[in-house]
């Protein structure tokens, strides 16, 4: 009586191992990009929490009647304020916004102006808020610094 084997031949393992090889070629270029494009969006994200933050802190001062450098209670946090806005302080925008470390990098470049950044490695991926210098116009923002270049 013949004995039969059971198993793979080396033929077939090393089929297999082409194959997975030539799959994992095409997949990892495309894994690399979704972790850029998930720092695009997790940027934008807190680039959106500045905005509603800024605009809830401002709403709150003017139902309160309060004057444009008065300090707001929000969230139980005394907020300072400056031209109707909060202010670049650790305790003023990023409070207003909900952002926090170390989910991210929270930097107060100048009196006037916050940056974030998503995380250390990628300080210039980044979105910037900015107090208005004059009293009744708004903040302005910038995300210029979401790129795949800097976010990658």
């Amino acid at each position: 009586m013949r004995k039969q084997q059971a198993g793979f031949t080396l033929i077939e393992l090393i089929v297999v191992i082409i194959i997975l090889g030539v799959l994992s070629a095409y997949a990892l270029p495309r894994f690399a990009a979704l972790q850029t494009e998930a720092r695009i969006a997790k940027m934008n994200g807190a680039l959106a929490s500045l905005k509603s933050g800024a605009a809830l802190a401002r709403s709150i001062q003017l139902t309160q009647q309060l004057a444009l450098n008065s300090a707001i209670t929000m969230e139980g946090a005394l907020l300072p304020m400056a031209n109707g806005y909060p202010t670049t302080d650790l305790t003023g925008i990023p409070v207003a916004a909900g952002l926090a470390a170390p989910d991210f990098v929270l930097t107060t470049t100048s009196a006037t102006v916050f940056t974030v950044s998503s995380d250390i490695d990628h300080a210039a991926c980044a979105v910037t808020y900015t107090v208005p210098v004059a009293a009744g116009s708004p903040p302005t923002y910038s995300s210029a610094g979401l790129t795949a270049a800097n976010c990658a």
